[in-house]
């Protein structure tokens, strides 16, 4: 049986911290899932990471589908949120609603959408028909990088207490949890000891009740960018271009594929092919 909504709020409870992954794909999920993650995010940045666009705005809800269902079937453990992409949720709650029993049906347990109090009325809908929401303030890709770039939130007192009462107002609204992405650590850290629901942190602190990255930002196989949250455990993709060199090389000297590479045909059957086609 995998993860509930209840089980991660109830990790914050004991003093547990939280580990959360993004993946888009089931083979990395699958590798996820079987080193005892928490939470796999489905997030929206599979349109940089997977599909290559230049920031997360292209992203739809086939999309973000596609990918919830190739996770899903991977997970056996983790709990399973995945992300509401630009525009699928800001028109309307009807939009809202309808577009996150979308990612449920493709195997979420949860959704995740971006924005403070102007969100809280949208993430109230949701959560009376029963579906799960985690928060997101802070550095929002959707919309913040629209206006303001990539920079870090919460540095001043007027933002920061703009900050916590986004929080307050999640919470109150009805989100199980909510990622702080790129909060100044001190602020990150009020609002973890001020809500009762875990803070999963992204460039924000230690201070958060958990953390997430990116699969390929921390074994370093995304080379486009490399903020500075990321830590890398590996450098995978200089082996895997290694590798493939090493492949590539093979092939053109006849060294692969070797004997153990094919497969054969039983020599009597060999034999009599020989004599039928006399060769």
């Amino acid at each position: 049986m995998h993860k509930s909504v209840y089980d991660i709020i109830r990790m914050k409870k004991d003093g547990k911290k939280i580990s959360v992954v993004t993946s888009y794909d089931y083979t990395l999920a699958s590798l996820c899932d079987k080193a005892g993650i928490d939470v796999l995010l489905v997030g929206d940045s599979a349109g940089m990471v997977m599909l290559g666009y230049e920031n997360t705005i292209p992203v739809t809800m086939d999309q973000m589908c596609m990918f919830t269902e190739a996770v899903s079937r991977a997970r056996k453990n983790a709990l399973l949120v995945a992300d509401l992409p630009f525009m699928s949720y800001q028109v309307s709650i009807e939009d809202a609603i309808k577009n996150s029993g979308k990612l449920i049906q493709a195997g979420a347990d949860a959704v995740k959408l971006e924005g403070g109090i102007a969100m809280s009325e949208t993430i109230s809908a949701i959560t009376d028909i029963g579906i799960p929401v985690m928060g997101h303030i802070g550095l929002q890709p959707q919309t913040t990088m629209l206006s303001e770039g990539y920079k870090v939130q919460g540095k001043t007192k007027d933002t920061a207490i703009k900050l916590i009462e986004d929080a307050k107002e999640l919470e109150e609204a009805g989100a199980f949890s909510i990622v702080l992405e790129m909060v100044s650590h001190e602020v990150a850290q009020i609002i973890s000891e001020t809500v009762s629901i875990p803070t999963i942190g992204i460039g924000s602190g230690v201070g958060c009740n958990g953390q997430v990255l990116v699969v390929q930002d921390l074994l370093g196989m995304y080379e486009k960018i490399k903020p500075k949250f990321a830590k890398r455990y590996l450098n995978l993709s200089e082996e895997i271009v290694k590798s493939l060199e090493n492949y590539k090389t093979e092939v053109e000297s006849g060294i692969f594929p070797a004997q153990e590479n094919w497969f054969s045909m039983d020599e009597d059957e060999f034999k009599k092919l020989r004599e039928q086609i006399g060769s």
